[in-house]
């Protein structure tokens, strides 16, 4: 029987994945709602010299899913694969200070991820970004995700003012783009 129903999971969550396409990202994250949090992502970044970027995604590209529904991993340990795979592809972890954030929601599970490079990371414990990470699910949960995304980014903020604060007399370099990931 637990083949059976552990199959059966495994099998639903490979249909969701196939059917929850980049289209759900665009509407539940439509044109005029990226402007605002690319707005925001630059604003918050003029207080720091941190690199924030927030990347939806609708589903788990197909070699993530058969590495769960064949390989045998666990579906958390995928997505934060998943995750950590973004964080290097959209180079958050090469930062002049190492002090990159990678905000990253996974549709398909309503799933979060908060990636920090090691500069932060040092100062921030694992119990802050589980706090950060519970506050945008409960936005999530009741559709609030500008709201949710908004908060977050906020926080995350709130955090690289805190121990990496932009300098007044400093010129700030924009090291990556402030716009959204969808996809």
């Amino acid at each position: 029987m637990g083949f059976n129903n552990d199959w059966f999971a495994r099998w639903t969550r490979l249909v969701r994945h196939r059917w929850v396409d980049e289209r759900h990202s665009k509407r539940v994250v439509p044109p005029a709602m990226i402007e605002r949090l690319r707005s925001r992502v630059a604003a918050s970044e003029r207080r720091h010299s941190g690199e924030v970027r927030i990347c939806v995604e609708a589903s788990l590209p197909l070699s993530y899913l058969w590495r769960h529904a064949w390989g045998g991993e666990a579906v958390q340990a995928v997505m934060r694969q998943r995750a950590l795979a973004m964080f290097g592809k959209l180079q958050v972890w090469d930062t002049e200070h190492n002090n990159g954030v990678l905000i990253h929601l996974l549709l398909a599970e309503r799933h979060i991820e908060l990636v920090a490079d090691r500069g932060l990371n040092a100062h921030v414990s694992p119990i802050q970004w589980r706090g950060i990470v519970e506050r945008l699910g409960g936005s999530l949960k009741s559709d609030q995700v500008e709201d949710g995304l908004t908060e977050a980014l906020a926080e995350v903020s709130a955090l690289l003012v805190a121990h990496f604060p932009q300098a007044s007399t400093q010129q700030r370099t924009n090291e990556l783009s402030d716009e959204p990931v969808i996809g």
